[in-house]
């Protein structure tokens, strides 16, 4: 099975990228930024995002509707400090786009400000990185 990692993240304390990392090396896959496309189709992308503003950021959009003939089907992990998941409105895009994606998903809580102070957990990540491993093979 072909997999890709993209993420997206504006924050400077590097929630997103730190858990991005974790998937990486839980499946042994290149992570990349959501401006690095996709040069190959692939079979699962790990799509790790973030909550912005009650939505996900138009560079989100933007790698979706890019590479829509190149992904198989998307498998959402987000974060937030609202405790939200992104699931809803990346499906909102991939249903638009004709995407695939999983009913499957990662979402945990980050900090923000004073909210959420120390989060995501290590355990979090840990977490985050079984999930993926899980999903590495056709189910």
């Amino acid at each position: 099975m072909k997999i890709a990692i993209r993420y997206f993240t504006k924050s400077k304390k590097g929630n997103t990228e730190k858990l991005a990392e974790k998937i990486s090396e839980a499946v042994g896959v290149e992570s990349l930024e959501v401006s690095r496309y996709l040069n190959e189709k692939v079979d699962r992308l790990f799509l790790v995002n973030a909550m912005y503003a009650a939505s996900i950021d138009p560079k989100v959009k933007d790698f979706l509707s890019s590479n829509r003939d190149r992904i198989g089907e998307v498998v959402n992990f987000s974060t937030s400090a609202s405790g939200k998941s992104t699931w809803g409105l990346v499906k909102k895009e991939c249903d638009a786009l004709g995407i695939r994606i999983s009913e499957k998903e990662f979402h945990c809580a980050a900090s923000w400000i004073f909210i959420n102070k120390g989060l995501p957990s290590e355990k979090d990540y840990e977490e985050a990185g079984r999930f993926a491993a899980s999903m590495t093979e056709f189910s």
